[in-house]
C-alpha cells in the first residue's frame, strides 16, 4: 500500500513546487533502479528530453509508458535541482526474475502435462498479466478432466537478489461429474432426443472405467452445434441455443447444465426447382431428392438430396460436377424456396492410379481390390466400394483416396495412400475355460505373408482335457487369378466326460468369388479319428468305439455385405453348405447347414446383431452317422450359459448328439472406449439339438447374458457370462467362457 501512496504523494509535491510554471526546461533525464532492463529500453518509450520545457502532462505520459512496459510495479518521477539546474529522475522498481516454477498439490495430473500450460517461462519478469493467464489455462485443463472444483493460487518467494520462486498451489478437489442435462424452451423436441445427439453425457455405473460424464468445454461447444443441427432438421431455421449454465448440487458432489433453447418458427419447402445441366428429366432428378415442396424443412435431407445428385453425375463419369443449393426464406409464410444448381462439368476419365505408402504390401496387392482400372470412367460408387475392400483386408490403418489433374482437362489421377499396420502376431499365454479349466495357448500369425496377401497361422492349444495343434495357409488370389486356395493341418487330443478322442486330419480348399458380394468353396477333407476309454454309460448310449477315416468333400456358398468385416455394424453374413461324406473313409453321411446373421446400427454408435443357424445331418447308407458328426449345443459358438457340447439329446448321463440343430442369438452392442476398441454386449440365445425323429424348435433351451470384447492387438477377444434361465439336474446356472478369434 505504501508503495502505491509514495508516487502519487511525490506527484502531488511535484505539482506544488511547479504550480507557479506551466513549462519546466529540464538539463538532463535521469533513471534510477534497473538493474536488468537496460536504459534504452526505457528511454525508447520516454517524449520528454532535456534542453526542452515539458509540462506535467508530458512527464506523467511518461510514466505511464512506463508502466506498460511490465517490467516495474513501480514508476516515479522525481524532479531535483543540481547546480540551478532540473534533473527529471525517473525512479523504477523492477519486478522479481522468476528463476523457477514449482506446482504444489497436483496428484491426478503430471507435471509434465500442467507446465508447459503456464505462459510465463523462466528466467523471465514476473508478470501479473502472464501469472493469471497461466492460472485460468491450469484450471481448464482440470475442467477438461473433470475436476471442476479446482481452485489454483500462487506464492511467490523472493530473495535479495530479487529474484523469485514461483509456485502454483492446486487444490485438485474431487471429480465432479454431469449428473443432469436440462434444458429450458424446447417445446417442440423432447430432451431426450436432445441429449441423444450430445457426446456430452451424464455419469452412469461404467463412468470409474471410462470418460462418460466429464465435463469438456470444446465438446460442450461442439454438442451445442448438434443441438442447432437437430433443429435444423425439423425446420426452425431460427433457432438460438446459449451457452450452458454450469452448477454444482447435492453439496458440490455433481454438476448439472441447463442449456437454454429459444426455438424460433418452423419452416416447410416452398417452390423446389433443379436448374442446369440435366443428365435426366427434371422429374426423374426430382424423384432422387428425400425433400419434396409442402415437406418441413430439413437441412440434412437438403445434404442428402445434393449427395445423391452428385453420385447420380459422379457414377457417370462427371467427377467435377457442382450441385449448388440456394435457399430463400420467407417468414411471413414461413417456408424456404430452394433451388439446386448443376454444373456437371467434363466427363472424366481415370489417366492413372498411383498408389503410396505401402512399404510392404505389393501394388497389386492394392490393385487388384479396386473397382476402377486405368481408363476407366470416374465412378464415386466404385470408389467407396475400393475402399471398402481395402478396409476389409484389415492390412491398413488409415486409407486415404482422392483424385488429382492428369495431364489433360478430362483426365483425372486417382491417388491411394495407404498406412500399413502390423499383420503379423506371435501370442503366447494363459487362461480359463469353462470346458478345459486353466488353458496355455500360443500362435503365430502373418495376414500379409512377405506382402502378397497370404494369410499364414500356426497355433497350439494345450488344456487340462485337450490338446490341439494346427497349421495354415490361404492365398486370396491364386497364381494373381481370382481363385482363392488354401489347405490346414490339424491334430486334436480331447477327453469327454463319458470318452476320449484324437484326429489328425486336413483339408484342401479353392473358392472363386460369385458377383459382388458372395464366393463359393469347394473344400476337400480327410481325418483319421480314434474313439477310446468310453465309460459304461457312454457305451450303452452307444458312443462308437475304435478308429475310423473320413473322406468328405463340401460345397459352400457365402454372402457378406458388412461394412467392416473385423467388428461389423451394418450388413449381413449368410452361409450354406452342403457335405458329402463317403469317398472313400468309413464315415458315410450328408450334412447341410444355413446360417444368417444381420448388423443394425442405432443410435450413440450402438449395435443390435440377429444370428440364425439351422443344421442337419442324414445317413446316406446303413452305416451310422458317426457321433463326432451330430450336433452338440452350448458354449460361445452357440447357446452360452451351456458349457460345450451340454445342449442336445441325452442317454442317461451321456449327450449322444442330435441329427438337426438351431439356434438363435440376440445381441446388443455398446461402446465402453472408442480408445481403446472396447465394446460391452448384452446378449439372449435360445436352440436345441434333436434326434431325427424330433420336431424342429421343440423344447427349445434358453439363456441371457453380458459380455466385453476387445479388439486388441493381439486380436479380437471375447469375455462372456452366460446365465441358464431355466437348469436342469446337473447343469449349472451360469457359465464364464472367453476366446481370441473372431467376433462371431
Amino acid at each position: 500500500m505504501l508503495r502505491r501512496i509514495l508516487p502519487v504523494c511525490l506527484i502531488l509535491l511535484s505539482i506544488i513546487s511547479l504550480a507557479h510554471a506551466e513549462k519546466i526546461k529540464l538539463t538532463d533525464i535521469q533513471l534510477e533502479g534497473n538493474d536488468r532492463v537496460d536504459s534504452a529500453t526505457i528511454r525508447a518509450v520516454l517524449t520528454v528530453h532535456s534542453d526542452k520545457e515539458v509540462s506535467l502532462d508530458d512527464i506523467d505520459r511518461d510514466i505511464q509508458a512506463i508502466f506498460k512496459l511490465g517490467y516495474f510495479d513501480d514508476v516515479t518521477a522525481d524532479l531535483r535541482e543540481e547546480d540551478k539546474t532540473k534533473v527529471l529522475v525517473f525512479v523504477v522498481h523492477e519486478r522479481p526474475l522468476v528463476r523457477e516454477i514449482r506446482f504444489d498439490g497436483i496428484k491426478k495430473l503430471t507435471d509434465e502435462k500442467l507446465r508447459p500450460l503456464t505462459t510465463i517461462k523462466p528466467p523471465e519478469i514476473y508478470d501479473p498479466v502472464k501469472v493469471k493467464e497461466s492460472i485460468a489455462a491450469l484450471e481448464d485443463a482440470y475442467h477438461t478432466d473433470g475436476y471442476y472444483a479446482v481452485k489454483v493460487s500462487t506464492q511467490l518467494k523472493t530473495d535479495e537478489r530479487n529474484e523469485s520462486l514461483l509456485t502454483f498451489k492446486i487444490d485438485e478437489g474431487k471429480k465432479i461429474l454431469i449428473d443432469k442435462i436440462v434444458f429450458d424452451g424446447n417445446q417442440m423436441i423432447e430432451s431426450d432426443d436432445l441429449v441423444d445427439v450430445m457426446q456430452t453425457k451424464k455419469r452412469w455405473i461404467w463412468s470409474w472405467m471410462t470418460d462418460r460424464g466429464t465435463y469438456k468445454a470444446e465438446q460442450i461447444q461442439i454438442d451445442l452445434e448438434r443441438i442447432k443441427a437437430l433443429y435444423y432438421d425439423h425446420g426452425y431455421m431460427d433457432v438460438r441455443v446459449k451457452q450452458p449454465q454450469i452448477s454444482l448440487i447435492d453439496d458440490g458432489k455433481y454438476m448439472k447444465l441447463l442449456i437454454e433453447i429459444d426455438e424460433g418458427q418452423q419452416y416447410k419447402v416452398g417452390r423446389l426447382r433443379i436448374t442446369g445441366d440435366l443428365l435426366k428429366s427434371r422429374k426423374e432428378l426430382k424423384d432422387l431428392l428425400t425433400l419434396a415442396e409442402g415437406d418441413t424443412f430439413n437441412r440434412t435431407e437438403l445434404r442428402n438430396s445434393v449427395l445423391a445428385l452428385t453420385d447420380l453425375y459422379a457414377d457417370q463419369g462427371y467427377a467435377n460436377v457442382n450441385v449448388v443449393p440456394f435457399t430463400s426464406k420467407n417468414v411471413e409464410e414461413q417456408t424456404i424456396d430452394l433451388k439446386l444448381e448443376i454444373e456437371q462439368g467434363d466427363l472424366i476419365h481415370i489417366e492413372k492410379i498411383r498408389i503410396s505408402g505401402n512399404t510392404i504390401t505389393r501394388d497389386k496387392v492394392i490393385r487388384r481390390e479396386l473397382a476402377l482400372v486405368e481408363g476407366d470412367l470416374y465412378s464415386a460408387s466404385k470408389i467407396k466400394t475400393s475402399r471398402r475392400k481395402l478396409r476389409n483386408l484389415g492390412f491398413f490403418e488409415d486409407i486415404g483416396i482422392s483424385t488429382s489433374a492428369g495431364s489433360q482437362r478430362d483426365l483425372n489421377q486417382l491417388d491411394i495412400n495407404v498406412s500399413e499396420k502390423p499383420t503379423g502376431n506371435f501370442t503366447i499365454g494363459a487362461g480359463y475355460s469353462s470346458v478345459d479349466n486353466f488353458i496355455t495357448q500360443g500362435s503365430i500369425s502373418q495376414a500379409n505373408f512377405m506382402g502378397y496377401g497370404i494369410r499364414l497361422n500356426a497355433s497350439a492349444t494345450i488344456g487340462g482335457a485337450s490338446q490341439l495343434y494346427s497349421v495354415s495357409v490361404t492365398d486370396p488370389y491364386f497364381l494373381d487369378t481370382r481363385w482363392s486356395a488354401g489347405f490346414e493341418l490339424y491334430k486334436t487330443e480331447r477327453e469327454w466326460t463319458d470318452f476320449s478322442e484324437d484326429a489328425t486330419g486336413g483339408a484342401v480348399k479353392v473358392g472363386h468369388p460369385i458377383g459382388k458380394y458372395s464366393r463359393g468353396l469347394v473344400l476337400y477333407r480327410y481325418e483319421e479319428k480314434d474313439t477310446y476309454d468310453l465309460t459304461d454309460s457312454a457305451i450303452a448310449a452307444g458312443i462308437q468305439d475304435g478308429p475310423s477315416t473320413l473322406s468328405s468333400v463340401t460345397g459352400i456358398l457365402s454372402r457378406n455385405t458388412t461394412d467392416y468385416r473385423l467388428d461389423p455394424s451394418r450388413g449381413g453374413v449368410s452361409s450354406f453348405s452342403a457335405e458329402y461324406a463317403g469317398l472313400g473313409g468309413t464315415d458315410k453321411f450328408a450334412k447341410f447347414e444355413l446360417s444368417h446373421r444381420h448388423f443394425f446400427p442405432l443410435f450413440w454408435k450402438t449395435v443390435v446383431s440377429l444370428n440364425g443357424n439351422i443344421k442337419y445331418v442324414v445317413k446316406t447308407t446303413d452305416t451310422e452317422i458317426p457321433d463326432s458328426e451330430k450336433f452338440f449345443l452350448g458354449g460361445l459358438r452357440s447357446i452360452r450359459g451351456f458349457r460345450t457340447r451340454e445342449v442336445g439329446p441325452k442317454e442317461g448321463d451321456t449327450f449322444i448328439g442330435g441329427e438337426k440343430a438351431a439356434f438363435f442369438n440376440l445381441e446388443f452392442l455398446f461402446p465402453l472406449s472408442e480408445e481403446y476398441k472396447l465394446k460391452g454386449l448384452f446378449f439372449a440365445d435360445t436352440g436345441n439339438a434333436w434326434r431325427e425323429s424330433e420336431n424342429y424348435f421343440s423344447d427349445m433351451r434358453y439363456s441371457a447374458g453380458y459380455g466385453v470384447r476387445w479388439l486388441s492387438p493381439l486380436g479380437p477377444l471375447r469375455f462372456e457370462w452366460g446365465y441358464n434361465l431355466d437348469p436342469r439336474d446337473g447343469e449349472k446356472s451360469s457359465v464364464f467362457e472367453f476366446s481370441i478369434g473372431s467376433f462371431f
